[in-house]
């Protein structure tokens, strides 16, 4: 009879066994008032042409343009919210524009993320990754079905080595979204990819096949969150017709931060160019503890930068 595993945490075999998991109702309503402002803010600079980091309709990966297409199909995404030239979000209210950067290292988010991470994990192991924003397009548009960092031109062989295999091995980052709105529906995954390379039937599917054979919808409301392995294989459907404002973050652990492969997928996305300048004495106002882990996660992704030059981009298109 093969051995159970035990996990120490019920999030973690949720991950590890279908490669996501979502938690209900994170946010308090206040937070959630506070957030959506800054967010609604900010994508009207973004879609403005006034704030150059953003995600184009019509280009799935990084890197982008820094101004929204002239075709008016306008953007699905808004980069880097702890940028440190963000600009004061609403005029009367400087907690506006901390309000990401709160949330990000936020005990609610971090104590997920180490129950999510190896076993044993502390605030002294955690890396400061990636945190952007998903949003409505002004015209339909989808992702193809992909894994985020194994090329759809991989080989079985080729997929097999490069997921974390088997399930239950360590992940050394974790990947998430928050919706600031109720019927966030743009997230589409195939549950247990995670842990297998393609099927025949997924390889030979249209990059955009609307109904891939034991798909799931992730449904998600304001305050909701779902964390995912990111080489679990999934893609994004982003309406024009429906409001979409979703917190896009992941965090690392300090063992991957040596890894080609991770460095890759995030500093692919330009955070290095900035992140020595950030500003974390908001942070104080939850005591120094909050601001020195901080540090130390800003610290230990400079760390990797310097490690990891000309990391180039995971995927093209």
């Amino acid at each position: 009879m093969a051995q159970k595993t035990s996990y120490p945490s019920p999030l973690l075999r949720e991950l590890q066994e279908n490669g996501f998991t979502v938690i209900r109702s994170l946010l308090t309503p206040s937070e959630l008032t506070t957030l959506r402002s800054a967010a609604d803010s900010l994508t009207a600079l973004a879609r403005a042409g006034s704030w150059p980091y953003i995600r184009t309709v019509g280009k799935q990966f990084p890197p982008w343009p820094s101004s929204p297409p002239a075709d008016g199909s306008g953007i699905w995404g808004v980069q880097h919210l702890l940028h440190p030239d963000l600009p004061p979000l609403l005029p009367q209210d400087m907690e506006s524009k901390n309000a990401f950067l709160k949330l990000y290292f936020s005990p609610s988010i971090l104590s997920i993320a180490k129950q999510l991470l190896p076993e044993g994990t502390t605030d002294d192991d955690l890396v400061m990754e990636l945190f952007n924003m998903l949003v409505r397009p002004d015209k339909e548009f989808a992702l193809s079905w992909h894994r985020d960092d194994i090329p759809a031109t991989a080989s079985a062989e080729e997929e097999r080595q490069r997921l974390v295999l088997p399930a239950t091995e360590p992940r050394y980052h974790t990947q998430w979204n928050l919706s600031l709105v109720d019927n966030d529906t743009s997230l589409v995954l195939v549950p247990k990819s995670h842990t297998r390379p393609r099927t025949d039937e997924e390889r030979a599917a249209d990059p955009f096949e609307p109904d891939m054979p034991g798909q799931l919808v992730v449904e998600l409301n304001a305050g909701d969150v779902a964390f995912y392995d990111n080489n679990i294989l999934h893609r994004g459907v982003y309406s024009c017709r429906k409001e979409r404002t979703t917190l896009h973050g992941s965090v690392g652990h300090v063992a991957g931060t040596s890894s080609g492969k991770r460095a890759r997928n995030v500093l692919q996305h330009g955070v290095g160019e900035w992140v020595e300048r950030c500003d974390f004495s908001a942070l104080g106002e939850r005591g120094e503890e909050a601001r020195e882990r901080a540090e130390g996660m800003r610290e230990r992704l400079v760390r990797m930068g310097r490690e990891n030059k000309d990391v180039g981009f995971s995927l093209d298109g």
